[in-house]
Order: structure tokens, then sequence, then C-alpha cells
């Protein structure tokens, strides 16, 4: 089964941390349906493999997105019909050790920099006559787990932001939803996967027994990016084997 590849044309989407992992394959996957992508990653070697790679055009940002520089190009855009918001990060370990480094980080990057692209995008959403925001949630914005207070509390921010901001746009044509991933193997989460106590707790966690695939997070991500999703907004997708289900 598959989407028409001709389901995103004439869309300008804009990804974030599109170089690797979940950012690449939903990168690559709206680009074999006709969208036009800009693909944004601080890793110049990353966006040029990608664009090479991409069965659509593609225009590379090597950017910043904490950055003025980044919000302000895009919101400088002549139009802009989605925005996946895909850039974030990790500290896990318990809350009474968290540094003030770890904590500043995942606010600035998991949810200041998702707000303030998410802000930037609505402009030349609206000079397009609407338009679809993504973020990239995750099963820890729904419920706790040990270690993850920061990762939790960053994820549940964003939740409570898309349900926010999918009320106030709901009657100009934008909205916005979140896609909420189980653990997916990536280069970021490979390391994790080496000890075989995490691995053992993941699997016993999912009544699936599986991981998700970044094609399962692609498509559904397509689906909220494309029209198909029309009357959807203010929801979140969760891609997790049934984890938040239990």
């Amino acid at each position: 089964m598959a989407f028409e590849n001709t389901l995103l044309n004439g869309k300008r989407i804009l990804v974030t941390g599109a170089g690797r992992g979940i950012g690449r394959g939903c990168a690559l996957a709206l680009g074999r349906l006709g969208a036009e992508v800009v693909a944004v990653d601080l890793s110049a070697p990353d966006l040029d493999s990608l664009a090479e790679e991409s069965a659509g055009p593609v225009q590379t940002w090597v950017a910043d997105v904490t950055s003025n520089e980044f919000t302000d190009r895009v919101r400088s855009l002549d139009r802009l019909d989605g925005l996946l918001n895909n850039a974030g990060t990790n500290r896990v370990g318990p809350m009474a050790e968290q540094s003030e480094a770890d904590i500043d980080l995942i606010m600035q990057l998991n949810i200041r920099a998702v707000y303030r692209a998410t802000q930037a995008a609505i402009a030349p959403m609206r000079r397009a006559g609407g338009g679809s925001i993504v973020s990239i949630s995750s099963q820890m914005g729904h419920v706790g787990s040990p270690g993850r207070t920061l990762y939790c509390m960053s994820k549940h921010a964003i939740e409570g932001m898309t349900k926010a901001l999918a009320v106030e746009l709901a009657t100009e044509g934008v909205r916005v939803n979140t896609v909420a991933p189980t653990f997916v193997m990536t280069p970021m989460t490979r390391p994790m996967f080496e000890d075989p106590e995490f691995h053992a707790f993941v699997m016993g966690m999912i009544p699936m027994k599986k991981l998700a695939e970044l094609e399962d997070v692609a498509n559904a991500c397509v689906y909220l990016l494309s029209d198909l999703s029309g009357s959807t907004t203010g929801a979140c997708l969760k891609v997790d084997g049934g984890w938040t289900a239990q």
C-alpha cells in the first residue's frame, strides 16, 4: 500500500532536523510524493546527501533552528504549505542529577525552537491561504518514564501548544497536529539499545513487541501534512505500538 505519488504536488514543506533519522526519512517521503522540501539541518554534508537521494526538489538550509536568522528566513517566505518540527534532542538521567546545561538545552531546542519556528511559519501559511503544522512529539508526551523528566516535560509542552494553536488558527485554514512515536532505531537511539536491560524494558512496554519503523512515522506525517487530513486538527497521531494504551 502507498500514497499516490502526486499527493503533495505543489506543496512547499519545511522540515527541521532533516539531515538524519526521522527528519531525513520524512523529507525523503515528502519528496517522493511531489512536495518541494525545504530541508533544514546544521550538517551541510547530511543535507547534500539528502538532496542527492531525494526523488523531488530539495532546498537545503544549513541553519541553527534556535537562531533569529532561521526564524526570520521562515517568516520571510512568500508561501509555506507545511511545517514539520522534527529537530530535538534528549538528556537521560535522574532529575536530581540533571545539570543546568541539560535543562537549558532541552528548553531551548525541544520547546522554544519549536514554538518560534511555528510562530514564524504562520505568516507564510497565511499568504498561502492555509497550511499544516506537524510537530514530532513522543509517547513521552502522554506518559511518564524514569530518567526522562526533561524529555517528558518538553513533549508534554508540545502537545499543549498544539492543542491551543489548533483552536487559535482553526478558522484560518491552518491545521496543527503532532505525531508521537515510540522508540525508533535512529543514530540517536541506537546506542541506547546496546544496553540489554534497556532493550528488554522497551520491548516489555510495547504490546506489539517491536520498534516503530521510520516509514511508520513518515507515513503518519504525510497524512497530516496532506489534504487527506483536512478536518484533523489539535490531534495526536500515536505511532507507539500500543505503549500509551495500557
